[in-house]
C-alpha cells in the first residue's frame, strides 16, 4: 500500500516537473522525501573574499607589500563547506553573479559532487566580495563589504522554490545577511514541518534581525557582542552593555563572564530560542538551555547514514559519553542551565573561518546523530583546526584527531551555577 502511494508521488512529481523549475524543486524534494531521509539546508551567503596580508605593519596614505589571497567565503557557503569535509552534503541555497568570482565560488560546489540548484546565478548583479585587511598577528584590522545582492536578490520567492527540501532536511541553517523577509520565510517553512533552525548572526549590526524570528528558533551561536546586541534589539531597550575586558589583568573570568552574560542570554530564551550557544573566542564556548528541558530532544531526524558520517559518531561516540552532566542539570536550581566549553591551545595562523567551522563542524555532527554537547566539542575542534590553516576552511579534516580534540573538550566541560561552578 504505502510503496504504491509512493509510486503514484512519483509518477505526479515527474509530470509536474516538465519545463518548470519550481516544480523541478519539488521533484527533487518527493525524491528525497521517498528515500526516508534528505540533507541539511543552508541559506545564505556566498562570497568572494579578498585577504590582504602586509609583511610589515601598514602605513596610512600609501602602499605597503605583502601578499593579496583570493579565498571562497560567505557565512552560510563555509558552514556549508565544513559540514561537506565532515560527510555532509548540504543543500545551498543562495545567489551568486554570472561572473568570474560567481565561477571560482560555484567550482567548488560542483567538484564536490554538490546540488547547485538553489544558487540563483544572474548576469546583471556582481558577486558579492569581501575584502579583509588583516595586521601583521593576523587579526581582522579594516574590512569593505558589497554583499548588498544577497540582501535583494536571495528573496522570499527564490526560497520558497525549495519548499520541499526544507520540509525534508534534518535541520535548516540561515545566516543574517538575509533580509528580514526572507529570514521570516525561511523560519516559517520550516516550522510548518517541525524542522529546527539554525541562526547565525553574522556580525553585531545584522543580529537584530533576530526580532521577527526569534520564536521559531532552536539553535543561535552569536559571540558575546552579537548576544548583547540581540538581547537589546529582543527586549526593546539598550539595557545590556559590552563586557569589557577586566582592568590590569587583561584576563577574563569564565565565571565572571557567565554572570554577566547570564541575563542577556535569559531574554533570548524568553523569546523562544532553545538553544543559546555564545562563542567566546579563546575562552570557549557557553551553551545555555532552560531548567527541565532535555537535550536529547534535539536529536535530529532524517539523518542521511553514510559511512563517514556514521564513522564521525563512532569515534567521538566512545570517546564523550553523552550522559556525562545529566546529574549535574538534575541538581541544578535554577532556572536555566549553563554548560561551560574551554578551548584548546591552538597554534594560530588566521582567525576568520573559525566562527564558521564551530558552527559547520556542530550542524555535522548533529546530522552524524550526535548529542548537542558531544556536536559543540566537535564544531569547537573543527574551529581549532581552522585557525591553524591559512584558508578559511581546512583543505582536510582528520577524524581521529577531531574527535580526540572533541575528547578533550568535552571530558573538561562543566555546569556553572547562579553562584559557585559546580564542577565534577
Amino acid at each position: 500500500m504505502e510503496n504504491g502511494v509512493w509510486r503514484r508521488l512519483n509518477t505526479l512529481s515527474r509530470h509536474l516537473w516538465i519545463g518548470n523549475e519550481t516544480n523541478q524543486a519539488l521533484h527533487m524534494s518527493c525524491l528525497s522525501a521517498m528515500d526516508g531521509f534528505s540533507e541539511p539546508v543552508i541559506i545564505g551567503a556566498m562570497i568572494m573574499d579578498i585577504h590582504a596580508i602586509p609583511s610589515t605593519p601598514a602605513q596610512p596614505r600609501t602602499t605597503t607589500p605583502g601578499m593579496v589571497h583570493y579565498i571562497s567565503g560567505g557565512v552560510a557557503r563555509n558552514i556549508a563547506e565544513c559540514m561537506t569535509k565532515l560527510g555532509n552534503k548540504p543543500f545551498m541555497i543562495s545567489m551568486i553573479g554570472d561572473d568570474m568570482a560567481g565561477n571560482l565560488l560555484i567550482g567548488y560546489w560542483k567538484s564536490a559532487g554538490l546540488a547547485v540548484e538553489g544558487i540563483q546565478r544572474r548576469q546583471d548583479v556582481g558577486t558579492p566580495v569581501v575584502c579583509n585587511v588583516f595586521d601583521a598577528h593576523g587579526e581582522l584590522a579594516a574590512a569593505v563589504a558589497s554583499v548588498e545582492a544577497i540582501e535583494k536578490y536571495l528573496t522570499e520567492e527564490w526560497i520558497r522554490r525549495f519548499k520541499g527540501n526544507i520540509f525534508s532536511a534534518p535541520v535548516v541553517m540561515i545566516d543574517a545577511n538575509l533580509n528580514p523577509s526572507s529570514l521570516k520565510a525561511s523560519c516559517q517553512i520550516a516550522a510548518e514541518s517541525g524542522v529546527p533552525v539554525w541562526f547565525e548572526p553574522v556580525s553585531v549590526t545584522k543580529s537584530k534581525r533576530v526580532i521577527s524570528v526569534a520564536r521559531h528558533i532552536t539553535f543561535a551561536s552569536p559571540n558575546e557582542d552579537e548576544l548583547i546586541a540581540m538581547a537589546n534589539a529582543l527586549s526593546c531597550k539598550d539595557c545590556f552593555s559590552s563586557i569589557q575586558v577586566e582592568a590590569n589583568t587583561g584576563s577574563r573570568s569564565v565565571e565572571r563572564l557567565f554572570q554577566m552574560l547570564k541575563p542577556a542570554m535569559r531574554v533570548l530564551m524568553d523569546k523562544g530560542i532553545k538553544l543559546v550557544i555564545v562563542t567566546l573566542g579563546p575562552d570557549g564556548v557557553l551553551l545555555g538551555f532552560k531548567a527541565g528541558q532535555s537535550l536529547t530532544n534535539y536529536h535530529l531526524k532524517n539523518i542521511n547514514p553514510s559511512c563517514y558520517r556514521k564513522q564521525l559518531y563512532e569515534d567521538v561516540n566512545i570517546r564523550c559519553p553523552s550522559s556525562k552532566l545529566i546529574s549535574e542539570f538534575e541538581r541544578t536550581r535554577s532556572d536555566m542551565i549553563v554548560v561551560y566549553f574551554p578551548s584548546l591551545p591552538a597554534s594560530v595562523v588566521r582567525l576568520t573561518g573559525a566562527g564558521d567551522c564551530f558552527v559547520g563542524g556542530t550542524l555535522a555532527s548533529l546530522c552524524a546523530g550526535l548529542d548537542v554537547m558531544q556536536s559543540i566539542a566537535v564544531g569547537m575542534a573543527a574551529a581549532k583546526a581552522a585557525v591553524e590553516v591559512e584558508t578559511n576552511i581546512p583543505s582536510e579534516y582528520i577524524l581521529a584527531t577531531i574527535a580526540d580534540d572533541a575528547q578533550r573538550i568535552h571530558s573538561s566541560a562543566k555546569v556553572l551555577s547562579d553562584q559557585v561552578s559546580m564542577r565534577r
